[in-house]
């Protein structure tokens, strides 16, 4: 792997702690083609192993728990027979520590450039949940909207974000998240948006398990209806998103269902100086879009 190293300089140690690791396990690193270079390294080493370790050490989000409870949804739904992307069924699930770096390890999968059918969508989803529910390891009530909060708390105003977006964010995800706990709650995805969602020859496969979470399932579905109910104004993909839930089995409550739009997009707000530290002008005017909606949320 020096080749790989060596084009790589400023990713040496995350790169060696991730082959390292395979080889350890008896699996020989033949390649290394970065997948995504972000907060999380995401390397396929092989022709079935992707690797992905963390780098962001300095981030709000401290700690392996999360990572570590990533692991056991994704090898849980894979055990159900869930339409997700498994964990790599030669290495332990983990996450594994090296070099200072904790990462685990996933199967390759090859991915469409198609959009996902909305129809697909409610099914997949709804699949999920439905494993989901036979989960019973402990998990944090409401995560990532708690954790917003805190974050928010040390927020300091900036161009992104002045001081009254904040206190608007603050008020709205305070209200919202004290109406969701009184609504019936499960194990989520907890980060249900298009991105996570992706076609592959393998079919139509969830991914990305780290904010896993008990809430509400409206939580799940207005992440993955946000975007096309408010940016795009597509009704149609959203009525068949939730219609084909519905068909499912699954019931939705409009109550829960509004105040998880509104508790999404301010999560969504509060996240963007750290996820988008250099945002593009579309970026910014995404932003914008929902802080002017929050400040009047229909």
């Amino acid at each position: 792997m020096s080749s790989c190293v060596s084009r790589h300089t400023a990713l040496h140690l995350p790169i060696l702690a991730a082959t390292e690791t395979a080889a350890r396990h008896g699996l020989v690193c033949d390649r290394c083609d970065i997948l995504q270079d972000g907060h999380t390294l995401v390397l396929r080493l092989s022709e079935s192993l992707v690797a992905r370790v963390v780098t962001d050490c300095d981030g709000p989000r401290k700690g392996g728990e999360w990572f570590a409870r990533e692991s056991a949804v994704a090898c849980h739904l894979a055990r159900q027979g869930a339409p997700v992307i498994p964990m790599h069924p030669q290495i332990p699930p983990g996450p594994h520590e090296q070099l200072g770096y904790t990462l685990n390890f996933w199967q390759f999968v090859t991915i469409l450039d198609e959009v996902p059918p909305a129809e697909e969508t409610g099914r997949t989803l709804f699949q999920c949940h439905e494993a989901l529910r036979r989960f019973k390891d402990p998990l944090p009530v409401l995560g990532i909207l708690r954790e917003t909060l805190d974050l928010l708390d040390n927020t300091r105003p900036s161009e992104m974000l002045r001081l009254d977006d904040i206190i608007l964010l603050k008020d709205r995800l305070a209200t919202s998240t004290a109406a969701l706990e009184n609504f019936p709650m499960q194990p989520l995805h907890g980060d249900a948006h298009g991105g996570n969602l992706i076609c592959t020859t393998q079919g139509l496969l969830w991914t990305d398990w780290e904010d896993t979470f008990l809430g509400p399932v409206e939580w799940d579905l207005a992440s993955i209806i946000w975007n096309a109910r408010f940016l795009d104004r597509d009704t149609t993909t959203v009525d068949a998103i939730l219609g084909t839930y519905i068909k499912q089995g699954g019931e939705i409550d409009q109550a829960a269902l509004h105040h998880s739009q509104i508790a999404r997009a301010a999560v969504m707000s509060a996240w963007y100086p750290i996820l988008y530290p250099e945002p593009t002008p579309e970026r910014r005017e995404k932003l914008r879009f929902r802080l002017d909606w929050l400040g009047n949320p229909a």
